[in-house]
């Protein structure tokens, strides 16, 4: 039965995001991404993949009602969702100010309740629905610099684990994925020596891949995972294990 869900990826256009939207395209499932910065990675992805996108705000309530609507729409009811899409404002408690806080929270922990609520009712009323947060290595260990970062990844997974009590009985899971560092562009921009650090503090050796990622999902959001819920899978190559 997982071929042709309908699967919404937030931030579902680049890097983590587009891996885990190719890798759904390639199982079978009908994949809808969305974005809302580079309108041209966008039209790329659009091009290149043949996947629709549509660009909303995830932190804007009302816009991702009215968007996730048109999705239903136009594509089919929303059965599978990742909640992918974040942002980092990166600096030391110090130095930060209210703007990169809430930008932060804003996008990656409430944007997990704004469009989480928009499809919530449907998955409901089906009786079935899969849901993946995207959290970070960074809610279990923390990170210099990233306060408001790794508080909203960490409340995503608390968001998760009381969202899946609450599925339970409605037959729709929902988990979590911690993924480690990963070799994108925002990683690719940490200084070498930095980064050369980081991966002789992996025990696999080696940054993860988008795709390593993606296979996660794709484990988690198949019909056959119905009896795993309020799960953290971590990705890390050893770094953390929690």
């Amino acid at each position: 039965m997982s071929k042709g869900r309908v699967a919404l990826v937030t931030g579902g256009t680049r890097g983590i995001g587009r891996a885990i939207s190719e890798g759904l395209m390639n199982g079978g499932y009908r994949v809808v991404a969305s974005h809302n910065a580079n309108d041209e990675a966008a039209a790329r992805f659009a091009e290149e993949t043949g996947i629709p996108v549509y660009k909303f705000d995830v932190s804007d309530f009302a816009q991702c009602a009215e968007v996730l609507a048109q999705i239903a729409k136009d594509v089919g009811p929303i059965e599978v969702l990742v909640n992918n899409a974040g942002v980092t404002r990166d600096t030391t408690m110090h130095r930060m100010d209210r703007e990169q806080w809430n930008a932060v929270i804003d996008t990656d922990l409430s944007g997990c309740f704004n469009v989480t609520r928009a499809v919530i009712d449907g998955m409901r009323e089906r009786g079935f629905g899969r849901i993946v947060n995207i959290s970070s290595i960074n809610a279990l260990m923390g990170q210099y610099g990233q306060a408001n970062f790794a508080a909203a990844k960490a409340g995503i997974l608390g968001f998760t684990r009381a969202l899946a009590l609450e599925s339970a009985g409605r037959g729709i899971t929902v988990n979590a994925i911690a993924p480690g560092y990963v070799d994108t562009e925002m990683v690719r921009q940490v200084p070498p020596a930095v980064l050369e650090k980081i991966v002789a503090r992996i025990p696999m050796g080696r940054l993860g891949r988008a795709e390593d990622i993606a296979r996660g999902v794709l484990f988690l959001v198949a019909d056959g995972a119905d009896y795993i819920t309020g799960s953290t899978l971590s990705i890390n190559g050893g770094q953390l294990m929690p």
